[in-house]
């Protein structure tokens, strides 16, 4: 029987998603589903509503539930597909001080969990944990899939692939629905059928190089105008990002709330006025947090009532990466891989880069994009410094090499002197020694 393995799988609506979707995929549906959570009772709730999908869906799955440490490698053994999508310290404490500590200095954050301070510190917390997961990956299923969810990608990914033997892919939700929500946005929805895309980069800076509709003719002039007309005209909630099209040419695949902490440009405390021009939602992800936190417990309350419930497979790529493999139908699919085989030509090698990836019963692979527009791949790299620096940080447990993470980050060097981030730096890792404790 087919195992798929699901890593942190008290991520219950996440979980729900992707394994709702195996569920509703015919060559996949009679499997076992391994769940494994350290927290047993967020386990006990997803057991319940992934029971409760299974039946609607004819129970051909068989779901165990593996929780705590030393059921890790029972439940990753035999696997064919392990998914992570892990929260290493949650929202608290671990949300709360990666903004609450940089606020005191004057840093001010939207998301905080891809770039920036909060980007760094939450990658150098999860690392650990990943790197743990891929070595048993290597023990007890080595020919399995290792399908990451989790942020910061670009970090993440480029570690495990780095330095382990895990097959490993990264995979976001926003790169394949880039095009769709800006030409609706736009309203050029009726453009969609038959639209034809390129986008290449990084994980949540993967630029729409190109986009042509149903007759091969060029979007652009057409989206470039319209988004500049939009911005002046109203507000919204992708202002940064129709900026870019204005200034850089270009749409990228991340929402403008994270784009805005992801440069120099927006939150710029010389100019306060930049927040309400772009209507930039400051400590959004606290909030969301929060939100899903009271929103889970009134949900659960509710689907505790039922046992069936009904699932329409979802646009998240894990079902059909499985499907792909297991069947051997090519399926094509925005993937966060090493740049190793110079896929994006003026990106480094060492670089996790987001890029069109083939899938089949071979495997997955990354395709040759070629150069990008240069400004486009400067943008990257402001971002690529930061990840192979944090990597570097969290390979060798040298806190100097912290600092340089958070030294090279647009946002933070553009706010900061040395010695704040220097200090703001020493703060987080006291924060965070129980999972960081070899920071010296």
């Amino acid at each position: 029987m087919l195992k798929i393995a699901f890593l942190g799988a008290g991520s219950t609506v996440f979980a729900r998603n992707v394994l709702g979707d195996c569920m509703s995929s015919e060559a996949l549906r009679e499997c076992e589903l391994a769940l494994y959570d350290i927290d047993a009772q967020r386990l006990k709730e997803s057991e319940k509503i992934l029971s409760a999908i299974n039946k609607s869906k004819g129970g051909f799955s068989k779901i165990t539930c593996y929780a705590g440490l030393d059921n890790l490698e029972s439940a990753l053994k035999g696997a064919a597909f392990a998914v992570n999508a892990i929260q290493v310290g949650g929202y608290d404490p671990a949300t709360i001080a990666d903004f609450e500590i940089p606020k005191k200095y004057g840093l001010r954050q939207t998301i905080g969990d891809t770039l920036g301070i909060g980007g760094i510190m939450r990658a150098l917390r999860t690392i650990p944990v990943m790197e743990m997961f891929a070595k048993k990956m290597e023990k007890v299923c080595p020919d399995a899939w290792f399908l990451n969810y989790t942020n910061p990608m670009s970090m993440l990914t480029g570690y495990i692939q780095t330095y382990t033997d895990a097959k490993t892919v990264g995979l976001c939700h926003s790169v394949q629905v880039c095009s769709q929500h800006l030409l609706e946005s736009l309203g050029m929805g009726d453009k969609l059928e038959g639209c034809k895309e390129l986008i290449a980069g990084i994980n949540h800076m993967g630029w729409l190089l190109d986009i042509r509709g149903k007759n091969n003719e060029d979007l652009y002039p057409e989206i470039r105008k319209r988004a500049k007309e939009k911005n002046a005209g109203e507000k919204h909630w992708d202002m940064v990002r129709y900026d870019y099209i204005d200034k850089l040419g270009y749409y990228c695949t991340e929402s403008s709330e994270h784009n805005a902490e992801y440069s120099p440009f927006y939150i710029k405390s010389k100019y306060p006025n930049l927040i309400g021009d772009f209507n930039i939602p400051l400590d959004e992800y606290p909030r969301r947090c929060i939100e899903q936190i009271e929103g889970w417990k009134a949900e659960y309350e509710n689907l505790a009532k039922v046992d069936s419930l009904e699932h329409n497979r979802s646009h998240e790529y894990a079902s059909y990466i499985m499907e792909s493999i297991v069947t051997g139908t090519p399926y094509k699919i925005g993937g966060n891989v090493l740049n190793s085989g110079n896929c994006i030509e003026n990106l480094p090698k060492e670089a996790c880069v987001e890029i069109p990836c083939l899938v089949d019963n071979t495997g997955i692979r990354a395709c040759h994009v070629g150069k990008i527009p240069v400004h486009l791949a400067a943008m990257n790299m402001t971002h690529v410094n930061v990840h192979l620096t944090t990597i570097e940080a969290a390979y060798t447990k040298k806190r100097e090499h912290v600092y340089h993470a958070a030294m090279l980050d647009p946002h933070t060097a553009a706010e900061l002197s040395l010695d704040d981030i220097r200090s703001m730096v020493d703060e987080l890792l006291e924060a965070h020694k129980v999972w960081l404790p070899e920071y010296k």
